[in-house]
């Protein structure tokens, strides 16, 4: 089984890619990783991290398995639809939204990491701000 993995700051987060319930997701997903790229503190969203992937030359890819609420470990990729493209890792209470209102991210993958792993790596991209990440397909 496949699975998607972030490396950041020494610490290798794993999980579940979901590529029956995103099919055309996931298929993009393996076309671009692994990137190297740049993991921040949302903005709008809650408690999450992010990583601008607008360098990313996405095909069309339809909503599937979205959410705007994801749970905590949930990997969001948003393909630009309102607002920039990007990768959206959920650490705690998530609303996925952005200045153009609420948007519904691709549900593509679920982390294997605890609450309190969670919650140390949002914590840390607020007081500390990005953090280089590499994020591949295993």
């Amino acid at each position: 089984m496949a699975r998607l993995e972030l490396d950041i700051d020494g610490k290798t987060y794993a999980g579940r890619l979901l590529a029956d319930e995103a099919p055309e997701s996931v298929a993009a997903m393996r076309e671009f990783l692994p990137l190297k790229t740049t993991l921040m503190h949302v903005r709008w969203s809650g408690y999450a991290v992010w990583m601008n992937i607008d360098e990313v030359d996405l095909p069309d890819i339809p909503r599937e398995n979205h959410t705007v609420y994801p749970s905590r470990g949930d990997v969001l990729l948003y393909p630009g639809y309102r607002n920039e493209q990007e990768l959206l890792v959920a650490c705690g209470p998530t609303r996925f939204s952005s200045p153009a209102g609420d948007l519904a991210g691709n549900h593509v993958a679920t982390l294997d990491a605890s609450r309190d792993d969670l919650a140390s790596l949002e914590q840390a991209t607020l007081d500390d701000g990005a953090m280089d990440a590499t994020v591949r397909i295993e």
